[in-house]
Formats: structure tokens, C-alpha cells, sequence
């Protein structure tokens, strides 16, 4: 699902594409695309588009009259920016937003449909959409061990959890937490306070750090590889590739839809977290450290790169 850094790198790429610009027309390819009724989307066309805005890991176009077109792209669904009236695509494309100098394409790669456009009137209807979180760029200390220990849950589930931190998920808490040295597993009411400094250093620091990486690797252009695996991240999405400090495996936890990602060494003073796939291959063999495992499975990660 795109998160904060590559949600900011839609809105800036709209930006210099539609801020001012009127819609003139709104193509649904898909009947379940548009989640609203009233206002109806028709109300869309002729409106300027005065104002771009991110509410969690939405997006919101604010129009003349009130008028509200926020997309949710949920965890497979993309936004492309084409020629002015481009076909939407056959098989991915839900809808399209034709503007003067190009039109705004939503498409979704998934067999499950669940990417949205919501057509709403008034900042109220706007606010009921936001879970809560709070910003992390901007939260001073304080905020974020507030929003931090408010309830006692995991690190993992805590730092993506959108009623206490606005626009993570599950790509970048396993980076934060990686920076942070900590195991995704520990409970939020047993971390010290300078447990809780290095995690809100390392939020702020990994989120900025991928701003800026994302801004550079767009350019002027608009964003075209927005993905949860990228090149240069430590943990997320490199499991059994080796730790960028100190050249261990990386590891995970899977389940449903999503896994964590982490390093025994940095993050679980060597303990090896329960994973279920893991499991089933070494049974009664578990081990209790990356010491063990390493010895137990038949290929160990290369060393990481000097």
C-alpha cells in the first residue's frame, strides 16, 4: 500500500499537473470504483482544482464549491499520468480524470477490487474519513509518546496503526524499526524513554530520508515506480538478503496478506522471531538464535556489500 513518502510524491506530481486546472470529464471503468452517491460525480466537471491534500494515505482533491474527490488507492491500486483522453486500461483501469493538459488514470492490479474514489461536499465529510493519527513529520516528542503509549500493543502493530500515526504502513514501520534497533514484537508499555527517542528520531529520519529519495528519483516527472519494495531499503522485502550494518539475514513473520521484516542482530539481540512458514520447514528444529539457523539452513546470505 503507498505510504506517506510515496503518497507525498502523488500529491507534489499532481501538483504541478492540475492545481488550478478544471476537470472535464470523469471516466468510471469499473461500477464499484465510486463509493458515493450525493453530490453525484457530474458536479465534478467544470470545477478547478484549488487545493491537494493527503488525509492518511488518501488523497484528496479539494474543488470550487466545497466539492471533495478523494482517492484511497489501498494496497494494490496506482495513479498514472497520460495524454489528454487516453483509453483507461482493459483490465486494471477503474477510472480517469481528464484535465486539460492530461488526464489522471486509477488503475489496480488485484483480483480483489478495493481502491476508491469517495465525491463528498464540505471539509466536514472530509475530516470523518481521517482515522486520527497523528502527523509524524511535524509531532514534537511529547505527541508521539502520547500516540506512542496510548495502548499496549507490539511496535509493529503500534507504528502502523492509522488512529495513533497518520500515513505509515507496513513497508516503512519495518524500516523505522530497523533504525531504531528495536524487535518488531515489543510491547509498547515495556520500551524505555530512550527506546521511545530513538523511534521517534528514527520515524522522522527514515520518512524524510525516502521524501527526499522519491523527489529525486521522479524529478519533474511523475511518479511511475511506486512500490513497497524498493532498492535501498535495509529490511523490508529482503528476506534471507543480508543486513545493510551487519550483513545477517533478514528475516520475517508472515501472515495473511503482509509480513514483517527485520535483523535478529540489530533488532532481537539474535533471538529469532516465530514464523509459521519457517516453522513448518524446520519443525521440532526451531532455532532459538540466527546462530542456530544459519548453521540449519542449507544456504547462508552473502556477506553485505563493503
Amino acid at each position: 500500500m503507498p505510504e506517506l513518502p510515496d503518497i507525498t510524491a502523488y500529491i507534489e506530481g499532481l501538483g504541478a499537473r492540475v492545481l488550478r486546472q478544471p476537470i472535464q470529464a470523469v471516466r468510471l471503468a469499473s461500477p464499484f470504483v465510486l463509493r458515493t452517491f450525493d453530490p453525484p460525480i457530474s458536479e465534478a466537471v467544470g470545477k478547478q482544482v484549488v487545493r491537494i491534500h493527503r488525509i492518511g494515505k488518501r488523497i484528496a482533491l479539494e474543488l470550487e464549491g466545497d466539492l471533495f474527490l478523494v482517492i484511497h488507492l489501498m494496497i494494490a491500486g496506482r495513479l498514472k499520468w497520460v495524454d489528454r483522453g487516453a483509453k483507461v486500461p482493459g483490465k486494471v483501469g477503474l477510472a480517469a480524470i481528464d484535465f486539460p493538459y492530461g488526464t489522471l488514470i486509477l488503475t489496480e492490479a488485484a483480483t480483489k477490487k478495493r481502491a476508491s474514489l469517495h465525491f463528498v461536499r464540505g471539509a466536514e465529510a472530509v475530516r470523518a474519513m481521517d482515522r486520527g493519527g497523528i502527523e509524524v513529520l511535524d509531532a514534537p516528542l511529547a505527541a508521539f509518546r502520547e500516540a506512542l503509549l496510548r495502548e499496549n500493543h507490539t511496535l509493529k502493530r503500534s507504528l502502523t496503526d492509522p488512529r495513533l500515526f497518520s500515513g505509515v504502513g507496513n513497508a516503512y514501520s519495518d524500516e523505522i524499526l530497523h533504525r531504531a534497533r528495536l524487535s518488531p514484537v515489543q510491547t509498547t508499555h515495556k520500551l524505555s524513554e530512550d527506546e521511545i527517542v530513538r523511534l521517534h528520531r528514527a520515524t522522522q529520519q527514515v520518512l524524510r530520508e525516502w521524501i527526499e529519495r522519491l523527489r529525486a528519483e521522479t524529478g519533474a516527472g511523475f511518479p511511475e515506480k511506486v512500490t513497497a519494495f524498493r532498492e535501498g531499503m535495509a529490511v523490508h522485502g529482503r528476506y534471507r538478503k543480508p543486513c545493510p550494518v551487519c550483513g545477517t539475514a533478514v528475516q520475517r513473520i508472515a501472515y495473511a496478506e503482509n509480513e514483517t521484516n527485520y535483523c535478529p542482530r540489530c533488532q532481537t539481540e539474535g533471538r529469532i522471531l516465530s514464523d509459521r512458514s519457517l516453522s513448518r520447514l524446520l519443525k521440532s528444529d526451531w532455532p532459538r538464535s540466527i546462530e542456530e539457523l544459519e548453521e540449519k539452513l542449507p544456504t547462508r546470505a552473502p556477506k553485505a556489500d563493503p
